[in-house]
């Protein structure tokens, strides 16, 4: 089983890029389900129903989400299908789910969506819910179990692997959109600190520069936007799953001027 994850979605940019790109790297890579996070993928807050419907027919299997979930509040029904996950360990009674299970070429794949603690919404406590999760996923008998960790923190996404490094086929982390450059396999388990964002990468985040550096030199906010215009990138990783363990992984850099860049993960047994 192949699988590929797409860190977090910035606007149309992200869109774009996907739009451009992936049908041709499942094709070229033999992939067989894509995971996408798409928690910034409208305006760079939240996803609506209509952009959630075109990056589904772009290529993407399920989508995943975060602390910018529920930004618009149109989205809320289609928590109720199959495609869209939201964070596992938002207490009971909040609408959706972020675990599922899917058949992929004859086998069982679960995806976890989990979210951290520090700098985030209130949740009930994400390593407890992530344990129990995964523990029973393999007492149902789901061996290929991946994990998108929407945190801030990297000690937090740390943490998370050697609390389940063994246990799951792949961790990897979003929310900063900032691409880490640890992409490793640990005891059969990828784990990236950070997949980075898929859009504009000339900016900051993704984002008009203007409001951030206006927040960071004077302390006032204001409300961030998304270039019209911009130099764009798309980030993937891509994992090679057999008898729920990674046994090959990559990550590819794909750049609107027709740049690729691949990044093997290297192997911690």
């Amino acid at each position: 089983m192949k699988i590929a994850f797409i860190g977090d979605i910035v606007g149309r940019p992200g869109r774009v890029m996907i739009k451009e790109h992936l049908m041709k790297l499942r094709r070229e890579h033999g992939i067989d389900f894509v995971i996408a996070n798409y928690e910034n993928a409208s305006h760079g807050f939240g996803i609506t129903p209509k952009n959630a419907n075109e990056l589904l027919a772009m290529g993407i299997d399920v989508m995943s989400g975060g602390n910018h979930t529920w930004d618009k509040k149109e989205i809320l029904p289609l928590l109720e299908t199959p495609q869209f996950l939201r964070p596992h360990n938002y207490p009971d009674g909040v609408i959706g789910t972020g675990c599922r299970v899917f058949e992929v070429r004859g086998e069982k794949l679960a995806v976890l969506n989990l979210m951290g603690h520090y700098g985030m919404p209130y949740t009930d406590n994400v390593f407890r819910c992530a344990r129990d999760t995964v523990a029973q996923l393999r007492g149902e008998g789901v061996s290929h179990i991946f994990i998108d960790f929407h945190a801030e923190a990297s000690s937090e996404k740390r943490a998370m692997l050697m609390l389940l490094q063994g246990q799951v086929s792949g961790i990897i982390g979003t929310h900063t959109h900032v691409g880490s450059d640890d992409f490793q396999i640990t005891k059969g388990t990828a784990y990236l600190t950070d997949m980075g964002l898929s859009g504009c990468r000339d900016n900051v985040i993704g984002m008009e520069p203007k409001v951030p550096l206006e927040r960071f030199l004077t302390g006032l906010s204001g409300r961030f936007e998304v270039p019209e215009k911009c130099k764009k990138i798309l980030q993937i990783a891509i994992m090679t799953l057999e008898e729920g363990k990674c046994i090959e992984a990559f990550k590819l850099k794909v750049f609107d001027d027709g740049r690729v860049m691949r990044t093997d993960a290297w192997s911690e047994e």
